[in-house]
């Protein structure tokens, strides 16, 4: 089992959180509001505590549940504090009408994190295409993508322990992708499945 640090308290950070704790791993909950962080350690139980904001995570996967317009930001202010770590991207940054991605560029969230982040740290994209009840609720399949073999390999360990499939879809410019198979979580949703309660996954053709 993995040791993990949550920064955000919100509702991908209860839901992941919930599932870490249920899993058998060690949890930490990081948030600006410190007793809002130690409100959800308590309400997620097994032991989940409450770290400092800022400080050094105690989880060697640090899992950055915020809106994606803060997870640079924050990567950057907690600088050093990451060195070593696995940094876990799962935002989505959908534009305004949430049929497009909010940067232009043939970048991600996650690309952008890497650059801001410290020397040792290495970054992964996962959880992004998969709706929080449907996480909360279901076994879907978790894409993830990072530079770093050791880093998925973690990622993908604790995944597992979630009860989850990970699948590996290559490289740190594969999150590109990835968040634009966030948007089409929301296309679907809006026409062709007319609901949230379903996610994207791999049907393979028996042996």
């Amino acid at each position: 089992m993995s040791g993990i640090s949550i920064i955000g308290t919100g509702n991908m950070a209860r839901t992941i959180g919930a599932r870490a704790v249920a899993g058998g791993n060690t949890v930490e909950v990081m948030g600006r509001d410190r007793s809002r962080a130690a409100a959800l350690a308590e309400a997620l139980g097994g032991g989940a505590t409450a770290g400092q904001w800022g400080a050094a995570p105690a989880g060697d996967i640090v899992v950055v549940a915020l809106l994606h317009d803060g997870v640079v930001p924050v990567v950057a202010q907690f600088g050093d504090a990451l060195a070593g770590k696995v940094i876990v991207d799962i935002s989505n940054p959908f534009n305004a009408a949430f049929d497009g991605l909010a940067h232009r560029e043939e970048t991600s969230t996650a690309q952008e994190v890497a650059k801001v982040a410290p020397a040792g740290a290495d970054v992964v994209k996962a959880f992004n295409t998969v709706f929080r009840h449907v996480l909360e609720k279901g076994r879907p399949d978790i894409f993830i993508a990072g530079d770093s073999a050791r880093a998925k390999a973690r990622v993908g360990a604790f995944v597992k322990s979630l009860g989850l499939r990970p699948l590996d879809v290559g490289g740190l410019g594969m999150a590109h992708w990835l968040e634009g198979a966030g948007v089409v979580t929301v296309g679907l949703a809006n026409h062709g499945v007319g609901n949230l309660d379903f996610a994207l996954g791999i049907t393979e053709l028996p042996a």
